[in-house]
């Protein structure tokens, strides 16, 4: 088996994992933030919202880096600018 393969696929399951985990505190943190606010005011003003807003704003952008979200610059863009690049200078030193 190729080595760097498999670190390449645990080290992305690490961050998967790590991603779930933070979901599961955002989810234990927006429980306890919500019920804060039942029983300061019991809804009359939902300011838990606001940290739900938060969070959610906060886990949507780490899903994009685990998940490959973005089309445009996914994990992979800089590898392939890179070898673009790469192959640019090659063709203009073969014409030079």
């Amino acid at each position: 088996m190729d080595n760097t393969k498999y670190l390449k696929a645990r080290e992305r399951v690490n961050e998967i994992k790590i991603f779930y985990g933070k979901v599961s505190s955002a989810l234990f943190t927006i429980a306890i933030v919500a019920s804060i606010n039942y029983y300061l005011n019991e809804w009359q003003s939902p300011w838990f919202l606001w940290v739900v807003f938060g969070l959610g704003i906060s886990l949507f952008i780490k899903a994009n880096k685990i998940f490959n979200l973005n089309p445009f610059m996914n994990r992979d863009w800089e590898e392939r600018k890179i070898q673009e690049f790469m192959k640019q200078e090659e063709n203009t030193k073969r014409w030079s």
